[in-house]
């Protein structure tokens, strides 16, 4: 009996000198500074070799020349990833995507710990992977000043990665290594939830902890319905008893939040959208950036705690609901590339924020909002969180992509979408798209000039296809993946992001005295197209008064115009 009660004393010493070695940068500044890239990494690699239950794989390279740490936990002390894809709920969070904004980075560091030291509960039916630090090379590129906003930490690091890129902007256009490598870690997790730890900017208000998920209805099928009438009032209330009450991400404008705010729209280029393509619920956690670094840091922390149990408690339904609506979406035809916010429902939440005023500015001498922290009140407004459908498309059988396209298929190989090569050189009948309109931001956007309003139509044509083209079945998990990046008028399709700007510049032409000579031939033995030419004249006085309207009229009515000039370069076949 005595030894069991020296073993056991000696065990407890051992867990008190464990606890005491492992604290973080953020625990000995007493919440003032947040960990270095290399301390984090550091901190990492010692759990991993004093705890069974964490694992560390790496992954790729980034665009800073260091790979991605994907710290791995399982109570079970069971990494077979596979095994964790039949029984468990995978979570699956995101640290530093802005470095500056890193109160998920050091909550991570303590979280873990204390998963590993069993001083917080460690469920075996859920499974957690971590990105360490996703923006290293934005974590290496230290300051105390690019955070103007935000309250704390003492310095952090810098929004833009090392080809200076808003990562957050990156999910599918993939400029960078590192949105490469999440989409490795993405695939080979699969997780059923998705967590991306910010700082917001903007309103001011008393709720620390604020939070972006999954639009549900974007989300859709029985996962959708199960995030917004089960999981998030589970969290919210999780939240209260932790003393940390949660709001949706604040997103009204001006000082008034009485007429309520619409949810965020996260279309495929941020993170909780992306993953959304792949039936995953996603949450962007917001800390409110003027309440200080301590208190945001350990909020992240309870957030994720409070997601843990929630997952563990509805475990058998997340899992259910992801794998009914991943077998629902393969059978699914239409799917709307855009949605549109109904305005004519709303949730009723209850907002905790400060009376505005205005007062003299000591830089302007004119009048400037302030939001008076004498004069907190509470009160329920509307929070708009219901879209509806809007260009709803129907998926073909598959597309046909010209294997000269290899940006494209690379980014497709990454996201696990399966595609069969041409065995030999082909004509098929497919269904063309060609580029009618289209505008291009005029100034650049994460070093795209990223094409909207994009006007198309249709047309069923014989195209000569070579052997090595390839074909994407839409028969498979990642249909809803495939439809939205390869389908033009997409929100954050490949066409969107320029991959296919080289069909929308003509490449040949004509000199207008050579062509004079060859047109007259060509509309007397067209008479329909000398038709149509006296028709436009008639009807439009400008370019009855233009030669070179009417010749490029011609030529473009005539064989002699490049087919590939405006037509999109991805090709649907039909059921």
């Amino acid at each position: 009996m005595k030894k069991v009660i020296v073993f056991a004393y000696i065990l407890i010493l051992g867990i008190k000198a464990s606890a005491q070695f492992l604290i973080t940068p953020f625990e000995k500044s007493n919440g003032k500074q947040t960990a270095t890239y290399f301390e984090c990494i550091r901190y990492y690699e010692m759990l991993d070799k004093q705890f069974k239950s964490i694992s560390i794989k790496l992954f790729n390279t980034t665009d800073a020349g260091y790979p991605l740490h994907l710290i791995l936990f399982s109570a079970d002390n069971n990494f077979d990833v596979l095994t964790w894809q039949k029984d468990k709920v995978i979570i699956l969070v995101n640290n530093g995507i802005h470095p500056g904004e890193p109160d998920g980075i050091d909550a991570t560091m303590m979280l873990l710990r204390d998963l590993a030291l069993r001083k917080i509960a460690a469920p075996k039916n859920v499974a957690l992977g971590f990105i360490a630090i996703y923006n290293i090379g934005g974590a290496l590129n230290r300051n105390t000043f690019s955070r103007v906003n935000q309250q704390g930490p003492e310095s952090y690091g810098f929004r833009g990665n090392a080809q200076n890129l808003d990562l957050n902007r990156d999910f599918t256009k993939n400029d960078s290594r590192n949105a490469k490598a999440f989409a490795s870690i993405f695939h080979y997790l699969k997780p059923h939830i998705f967590i991306d730890n910010h700082v917001s900017d903007g309103a001011d208000y008393q709720h620390t902890m604020t939070l972006l998920s999954t639009q549900h209805n974007k989300l859709g099928g029985s996962v959708g319905v199960f995030l917004h009438d089960k999981l998030e009032p589970a969290l919210y209330k999780n939240m209260e008893g932790k003393k940390w009450p949660l709001i949706p991400y604040v997103n009204f404008e001006g000082a008034n939040p009485d007429k309520g705010w619409a949810a965020f729209y996260d279309p495929p280029r941020y993170s909780s959208g992306y993953v959304s393509l792949f039936q995953t619920i996603g949450f962007v956690p917001e800390t409110h950036m003027l309440k200080p670094f301590a208190e945001r840091v350990r909020s992240t922390y309870s957030l994720m705690q409070a997601m843990i149990e929630e997952s563990s408690r509805q475990a058998d339904q997340i899992i259910q609901t992801k794998k009914a609506s991943e077998e629902a979406v393969i059978k699914q035809t239409g799917f709307a590339l855009t949605w549109k916010l109904d305005s004519s429902r709303f949730d009723t939440i209850h907002f905790k924020g400060y009376e505005t005023g205005t007062k003299t500015s000591g830089v302007t001498g004119m009048p400037r909002l302030f939001y008076d922290h004498t004069k907190p009140f509470e009160k329920q407004v509307k929070f708009y969180n219901y879209y509806k459908e809007a260009n709803i498309i129907t998926a073909p059988k598959a597309y046909i992509i010209p294997q000269g396209w290899h940006d494209v298929t690379d980014i497709l190989k990454l996201n696990n979408v399966k595609m069969q090569r041409l065995p030999k050189d082909s004509i098929l009948q497919v269904e063309v798209y060609h580029i009618n309109d289209y505008k291009s931001l005029p100034r650049p956007y994460e070093k795209h000039h990223k094409n909207l309003d994009v006007a198309i139509s249709r047309k069923q044509q014989s195209i000569q296809f070579l052997k090595g083209d390839y074909v994407v079945s839409c028969n498979q998990p990642a249909k809803r993946y495939i439809i939205e990046m390869l389908e033009p008028a997409g929100d954050d399709s490949f066409f969107a992001w320029n991959f296919f700007d080289a069909v929308l510049q003509q490449k040949e032409g004509y000199s207008e005295y050579r062509w004079e000579d060859v047109a007259a031939e060509y509309i007397l033995k067209h008479p329909e197209v000398k038709q149509q030419l006296e028709e436009k004249k008639k009807a439009d006085p400008g370019f009855a008064a233009s030669a070179s309207a009417q010749l490029n009229f011609v030529y473009k009515n005539s064989p002699y115009y490049e087919p590939s000039h405006l037509r999109y370069p991805v090709y649907r076949l039909p059921e």
